[in-house]
Order: C-alpha cells, then sequence, then structure tokens
C-alpha cells in the first residue's frame, strides 16, 4: 500500500487586502500525494498553485483546514518536530536570479541549512557541500564564487543544491525551469528525475509547462481559481480529460510531428479569467464554460470519483468526457 506522505485537508489561504475585499488564494484543497512521486500541478497564471506551495512550506500560514505531514498535524507540531519537518520539506523557487542572496559565496549558501539544521561539524559540512555541488554537476572549485558569477542554469543548480545539501524528503518545485531557456529546461528536469531516483524524493512539481509536466510527473492535479478541479493518474488525465478547462489546456500543447500539429484542433478558452476578489456562485468555470447549463450555478465543490483514480469537479463530467 502507498504511503501519504503528505496530506491536505480543506486547505485554504486567503488574504485580506481591506475591511471587505478578501483575495481567496487556495480553496478548500484536498488532496493527498505519495512518497516518492512527483506530482504536477498545472494551471493559469494567477490560479493559486505558488501560494498552495508556500503554504506548504509553512512560508504563509493557512486561513483554514490542514496540512498533514506522514500522519502528523504540521500546526500541532512541537519546536523540534517543526524544525525536522522544516528540514524534510525544502522549496525550490522559479527565479535563481532573485532566490539566491547575491552576498553569499556558493560554500554559504548550500551550508546555510546544514548550519541552521547543525548536521555535522564544521569539516563534514564542508565535505557535504562538495559533494551536493558534484551531485548537481557543478564544480566543487566554485565554492568561493558569487551565484551573479553564473548562468541561469547553473544558478538553479545552485538551488537545487542548496535544498538538497539538508537531504530532505519532499521537495516543492514552484515553477523550477520557467526562468530557464528552453535548451537548459530538459537538464534541470533531467537532473531532478536522477536524484529523485538516487535519494528517494517526493515532488510537487508546479509549471505552466504542460509538456514538461507530462514528462516527470507521475499524477497531475489542474487548478483554477484556487481550487482544484480535476486529479488524475499522468497517463488517464492526459488520454480522458473530463474537466472542459483541463481539456483546452491539453489542446494547446504544441505536437512535434508536423503534420499531427496541422491536424491539432486547439480548443479556445472564451472570455477572461474572473477576479479571485469575486464571488461566484456554483461553478468558477461556468462564465468560460462551453458546457455550462443552469444547473452549474448551485454545484457543490467536490472531487467526484469517475472511476480509476480520476477525479474531477463537473456535474457534466460525462458530457465532457464524451468529446476528449
Amino acid at each position: 500500500m502507498k504511503e501519504k506522505i503528505l496530506e491536505l485537508r480543506h486547505l485554504q489561504k486567503h488574504f485580506h487586502l481591506s475591511r471587505n475585499r478578501v483575495l481567496k488564494a487556495v480553496e478548500d484543497i484536498d488532496l493527498g500525494i505519495y512518497a516518492g512521486e512527483t506530482f504536477g500541478l498545472v494551471g493559469e497564471s494567477g490560479c493559486g498553485k505558488s501560494t498552495l506551495g508556500r503554504t506548504i512550506k509553512g512560508i504563509y500560514e493557512p486561513t483554514a483546514g490542514r496540512v498533514v505531514y506522514r500522519g502528523r498535524d504540521t500546526a500541532e507540531m512541537d519546536r523540534q518536530e517543526r524544525k525536522s519537518f522544516l528540514r524534510d520539506l525544502q522549496i525550490i523557487f522559479q527565479d535563481p536570479y532573485s532566490s539566491l542572496n547575491p552576498r553569499m559565496t556558493v560554500r554559504e549558501l548550500i551550508g546555510e541549512g546544514l548550519e541552521i539544521h547543525g548536521l555535522g561539524t564544521r569539516a563534514e559540512q564542508r565535505r557535504r557541500v562538495f559533494e551536493t555541488l558534484e551531485l548537481v554537476g557543478l564544480n566543487p572549485e566554485y565554492v568561493t564564487r558569487f551565484a551573479h558569477e553564473f548562468s541561469g542554469g547553473q544558478r538553479q543548480r545552485l538551488a537545487i543544491a542548496r535544498a538538497l545539501a539538508v537531504r530532505p524528503k519532499f521537495i516543492v518545485c514552484d515553477e523550477p525551469i520557467s526562468a530557464l531557456d528552453v535548451s537548459i529546461q530538459g537538464q534541470i528536469v533531467n537532473l531532478m528525475k536522477d536524484l529523485q531516483r538516487g535519494f528517494g524524493l517526493t515532488y510537487l512539481f508546479i509549471a505552466h509547462d504542460l509538456s514538461m509536466v507530462k514528462y516527470i510527473s507521475d499524477r497531475v492535479g489542474v487548478m483554477y481559481l484556487g481550487r482544484l478541479v480535476e486529479v488524475a493518474d499522468k497517463g488517464e488525465l492526459f488520454h480522458n480529460p473530463k474537466h472542459p478547462y483541463t481539456q483546452a489546456l491539453l489542446s494547446s500543447i504544441p505536437i512535434p510531428d508536423p503534420r499531427k500539429e496541422r491536424a491539432r484542433r486547439e480548443i479556445p478558452i472564451e472570455g477572461e479569467i474572473p477576479s479571485p476578489l469575486a464571488h461566484i456562485p456554483g461553478c468558477s468555470f461556468k462564465t468560460r464554460c462551453p458546457f455550462a447549463v443552469p444547473r452549474c450555478d448551485s454545484m457543490e465543490y467536490v472531487l467526484q470519483d469517475t472511476g480509476n483514480e480520476h477525479f474531477v469537479m463537473c456535474t457534466r463530467f460525462e458530457a465532457v468526457g464524451a468529446t476528449s
């Protein structure tokens, strides 16, 4: 039986902008992530993906709901448990240009976590820094350099090394390749896959590049306006999408074969994404959905199990699935 390393139970994160304005960035997320898997999370910009990742890490305090790590509610952890959790769960940010302190050398950047968590003697920490640099494909002689001396791809390798140094169990990858050249993206993703096999890592891989998500992920979740609208195994989701929003996203993926690409039918998403400040009764996608009917106005936000561990939040998933 697969172990759930992380569970999100009715997780919410709201930002109170003023007395009467509340931005519901993450709304009622229920999700379990299994040890050793890569769970891909996709959706349009502003849908709440990064906020969800940062709430899991503890950068943001949840408004409601629970983050449960290995059966333990993180809000109920004592000081030692919390420190262990923060060591086990690391994060790699989107922009390697701003996430690395320009005043710190490579040795300081990678060794900082080792010092904070008291892992080993000075000599052992120094060895760990050298070992970790080699693991991510960087020359250990770089330890005295500063982040600004490296290319974008090298900086992201440094960011991965910084997260990996404390030997975590779970890494939130917050769009880790979107700021990189296309030629470098594949190298970084392959490095992450190699490290996952070598260290038994679990990833939450947040991205908007569906092709890369398909390549690296085991299961995929689709977010829209702060909610998960579909969750399934990668193969199931990409070949049998049941939510109209998922269908539209997948239809936009370019196909390498020129003949197939010419025949590809892209499904346009009409209209603008509603403001996350707006209160929309029922389904929040109904204003852009070609399948919307009156009962969508009163739809309950519950992920329905359609079989084969495929979950979808849509009153008309059978009609939608028949068109995929």
